[in-house]
């Protein structure tokens, strides 16, 4: 009996883990390449697969009302590594799906590392694959190493597109002062793991606002290299200095809206409000929601402590910015995610030109069964388009504009419409539309997973 080669993974992150697990529950061997810690990064703290390098959230787990928590819920029902350890590992977080980083990560690493059809191997591949190599998955995210970056690029004859990422700070619960902070979520809404109160809330009134407005656009920030600074940013990312400068309004109709809040300490809904949400499962750590960053540290910790409640807070980490790179994918890549100039290279997550870390892996689970099918001579057949997983697909495979492509995070408005129910009226239309296209997901992608395996049979 001929022995079954493996499939290659190159990275080890969100997306390469997820199509690792996906080759191997399939039946297919696959080794899993992780450059760290032979190559670390500009972000990467440690060496942990699957590791949570900016928010430690997951965004909205509402599948009926919301894109993201309706591919929460579709790549649960694929058997995803990645949403099964989020839900062991969530911490309170209003609506959204968050979690305790450093158990995620160890979980998925351990969960790998049990997985007798998978080899991890430490260490860089510098430049293209070997030749032999026949079935690859590029998983390698935003921060792909030179040589291999600089390999895609000339392969694929097209520039890399690039942007900058910024990381937020996280402060130690202890150090924030609760006699001015307080505890709630927007308008009390329990989520995954939470109660209603799973927000650190420190209020700001008009003065103290516009104080911090000037501060932020004033501070001194991190210099860009020469060869940084025609950068974008991505703007579902901006650093909160950028926002600021774009506006004095601006950050009061973003992450610091005091909408469905109420200070108990005064009985009245503050002019400006931070946010931190919990990022470890004690509790002890909180990330200051929205609030990436490319101020200096010693900036950061001067301005950061005039926000009330933060006087005397001490932080975990520091806020930071990276360059991430992404490739053409509706030019370079095929429907089944193959770089139409070489076939046998693959590629998945960050790097195709999605953002956000659902998204990353969800692409990563397309990829692995989209190998794994293909090595064993079966059909590639994507999921529907009608399905967040499909939807965005097909997004990047096509239906983006070749010319403008920019990293996109998966929303309803990629999904093809459907009309509300008739009886519908008013301002609740918009959500009866959105829950009808979440149930008819649903219902075609069971549909699909159904046909793959009766096929597998």
């Amino acid at each position: 009996m001929t022995k079954t080669k493996p499939v290659h993974v190159i990275g080890g992150g969100l997306a390469g883990s997820e199509a690792a697990w996906q080759i191997a529950r399939a039946g297919v061997p696959v080794v899993l390449h992780e450059m760290r810690p032979h190559r670390m990064t500009p972000a990467h703290q440690g060496q942990g697969l699957a590791e949570l390098v900016c928010s430690n959230s997951f965004r909205s787990d509402d599948w009926e009302n919301n894109a993201v928590g309706l591919l929460h819920e579709e790549m649960r029902r694929c058997g995803s590594l990645i949403m099964r350890a989020g839900d062991a590992h969530k911490v309170p977080a209003g609506g959204a799906l968050a979690v305790d980083r450093i158990a995620f990560s160890a979980e998925v690493e351990a969960t790998l590392c049990k997985e007798p059809l998978i080899t991890i191997e430490r260490g860089e591949v510098d430049g293209l694959p070997p030749s032999d190599w026949d079935n690859v998955i590029v998983a390698t995210g935003p921060l792909t190493s030179p040589a291999l970056a600089n390999a895609i690029q000339s392969l694929s004859g097209e520039d890399s597109l690039a942007f900058f990422d910024a990381i937020a700070p996280i402060v130690h619960k202890e150090s924030i002062d609760f006699t001015r902070a307080w505890f709630q979520s927007r308008y009390d809404k329990a989520g995954p793991g939470g109660d209603g109160a799973d927000y650190i809330n420190c209020p700001m009134d008009e003065a103290q606002y516009r104080a911090f407005i000037a501060a932020l656009v004033e501070g001194e920030k991190t210099a860009f290299k020469d060869w940084e600074e025609n950068t974008p940013y991505f703007e579902g990312c901006l650093p909160i200095e950028v926002m600021a400068e774009r506006g004095p309004e601006t950050l009061r109709f973003g992450p610091m809206k005091p909408v469905g809040l109420t200070d108990p300490h005064t009985s009245r809904r503050p002019f400006a409000v931070v946010q931190l949400r919990q990022d470890n499962a004690l509790g002890t750590l909180y990330n200051m929601v929205g609030f990436q960053t490319k101020l200096k540290h010693s900036e950061q910790t001067r301005i950061f402590r005039a926000i009330p409640g933060l006087e005397n807070a001490q932080f975990a980490r520091l806020g930071g910015l990276h360059r991430n790179t992404f490739i053409n994918s509706p030019k370079l890549l095929d429907k089944s995610l193959r770089l139409k100039a070489q076939p046998r290279l693959r590629f998945a997550g960050q790097i195709t030109g999605v953002e956000g870390y659902v998204e990353s892996a969800a692409i990563g689970l397309l990829a692995g069964r989209l190998a794994a099918a293909e090595r064993q001579g079966a059909g590639t057949m994507p999921p529907p388009r009608t399905t967040a997983l499909g939807a965005l697909l097909e997004h990047i495979t096509g239906d983006a504009d070749s010319s403008t492509f920019q990293p996109m995070n998966i929303n309803f408005g990629l999904i093809p419409e459907l009309p509300p129910p008739a009886h519908v009226k008013g301002k609740e239309r918009g959500r009866a539309k959105k829950q009808a296209m979440a149930r008819r997901a649903l219902t075609d992608l069971d549909a699909w997973l159904s046909a793959r395996r009766n096929a597998a049979e």
